[in-house]
Order: structure tokens, then sequence, then C-alpha cells
């Protein structure tokens, strides 16, 4: 296989997963580890894609917001696997914390016929799912984000503030070892922080797909939070670079 057809397959393996690691692409291409990272570099330099530890991903990680019905469509067998583990460490009478997001309605979803439970959202839609719960619910005031339903302003800060509860279920667009745990826009950034301050403990739930990419915003750190809760597609090159932190990531298989 010639230099250029080898480049064009690399390519085309990343617009189709996302990501690739360098074992793969030897074995697939049948080279030397070196003759791969020789051709990431290249591709690299061409703004192709991005090098990553012990692979590369798409050009295109910087995340950007997306409507609530498309992100419903996005791993969905990942995020009903990732909210079972999440609801498993909701214990009697807790004070519970749900972020906006998908991930967090299948947390609801689940959470619905389980024992009375005070739930804070400052998401519209997972307040409508709960509405007919036996759960004590709390919807956080403010400005609603049109086509995806989160609450985020100074009033919702303000009723953060007064706040505190037993554990917290939040969201990210990307998470990054070095830079940390990121979302589109500042204002959705400031209220998670403020989650993050009043809660005893803070879970990430978030799906594979989402690390080692990039956002506008930054967070927090990723060892601000208690532990992430993932799915078991995560790479182990990736999980590597999380050893340093003081958290644990689970593996949802």
């Amino acid at each position: 296989m010639t230099p250029l057809k080898r480049k064009k397959k690399i390519i085309d393996e990343i617009q189709k997963k996302g990501r690739v690691e360098i074992l793969e692409l030897v074995e697939m291409l049948g080279v030397s580890a070196m003759t791969i990272r020789r051709d990431l570099d290249e591709l690299e330099k061409h703004k192709k894609l991005i090098r990553t530890h012990g692979g590369a991903t798409h050009a295109q990680t910087i995340m950007t917001e997306v409507s609530y019905n498309q992100k419903l469509s996005e791993a969905r067998s990942q995020k009903i696997e990732i909210a079972e583990k999440a609801v498993s460490l909701v214990k009697e009478d807790m004070k519970v914390f749900l972020d906006s997001g998908t991930t967090n309605l299948e947390i609801a979803r689940q959470l619905k016929s389980r024992q009375p439970l005070t739930i804070v959202t400052n998401d519209i839609i997972i307040a409508a799912e709960l509405m007919d719960s036996e759960h004590e619910l709390v919807l956080l005031g403010g400005i609603v984000q049109k086509n995806v339903g989160a609450v985020f302003g100074v009033t919702a800060d303000e009723m953060l503030r007064n706040i505190h509860v037993d554990i917290a279920f939040i969201g990210a667009h990307a998470v990054h070892a070095n830079l940390g745990i990121m979302s589109t826009t500042f204002e959705k950034a400031s209220l998670k922080k403020r989650v993050i301050d009043a809660s005893e403990s803070v879970y990430l739930v978030v799906d594979s797909s989402k690390f080692e990419k990039k956002a506008f915003a930054k967070i927090a750190k990723v060892d601000s939070v208690t532990g992430i809760i993932t799915d078991h597609l995560l790479p182990e090159d990736i999980k590597e670079l999380y050893k340093e932190y003081s958290i644990f990531i689970e593996e949802v298989s």
C-alpha cells in the first residue's frame, strides 16, 4: 500500500469512528508503529487530525451545542447504562441534583419508581418527566435555553448558593485530561461550578465520545468531581490519562 493510500485509510477510519489508536492502525495496515506515528504527524501538520496519547482524533474537536432532539438519539444505549450505574449510588431520602441533559433525563426516568427523594434540576424536560412522581421536585428559575431546555442565569445561580445536596450528577460537552471539564458557554459552565460547590459528592456522567475533546468554557479541573461514570467503550489509552487523578472511571458494560 502506498503512503498516500495508507493516509487516506487513516482519515477514513477517523471519519468513521471519531478517533483511532496506533496499535489498531498497525494491525489494520500491516506497517510498523513508527510508520504510523510519522503518518499521523504529517496528517496533523496538514490539519487533517489531532494527535492524542496513543493515537489521533478528528480535527473538529471543539464541541458545540446541539438540539435536545439530536442529543436524544446520540449514544442512547450508553446513556441508559450510565444511568443504571448512577441510580445505584442514590440512597433513600437523599437530596439529588440532576443537571440538564439527556443522560440525566435517563437517570430521572430510572428514579421515577424509587422511594420519594428531593430532586433539584435545571432542566425543564427532566422536571416534566418527574412532575407526576412521588418525589419532591425543585426546578431552578432563570433563562430557558431555546431548543435545549436548560435553565441558567442569575436566578439559578442564586438558588444554588442557598441549597446543599447529597449527590449531584452533572454533564459536560467535553472532558480533557489537561484542559478539564468543559461546556459550550460561560453561563452553563458557571452554573455547573455552583452545583459542584453545592454538593456533598459530584459525579460526572458522560459517554466515552466526550473524552479528549474540547469545548469553549471550562467548568472545573477533572479532579474537582468525586468520580466519572462512563461507558465500556472508553479506550485503554484514555483510561491511562486519568490514572493520575484522585477519581475513578466506572465502566458500564
